[in-house]
C-alpha cells in the first residue's frame, strides 16, 4: 500500500504551495508600500 507516502507527497506539495502563495502575497505588499512612499515623495 503507497497511501502514506501519497499523503506525504500531498502535504509536501500544499506546504510549498503555501510558501509560493505567502511569498508572492509578501512581495505585492512590500510592492504597494514602495510604490505608495513614491507617490509620497
Amino acid at each position: 500500500m503507497s497511501e502514506p507516502k501519497d499523503q506525504q507527497t500531498f502535504e509536501q506539495i500544499r506546504r510549498s504551495r503555501n510558501r509560493v502563495l505567502a511569498l508572492s502575497l509578501a512581495g505585492f505588499v512590500i510592492l504597494v508600500f514602495f510604490i505608495s512612499i513614491a507617490k509620497m515623495g
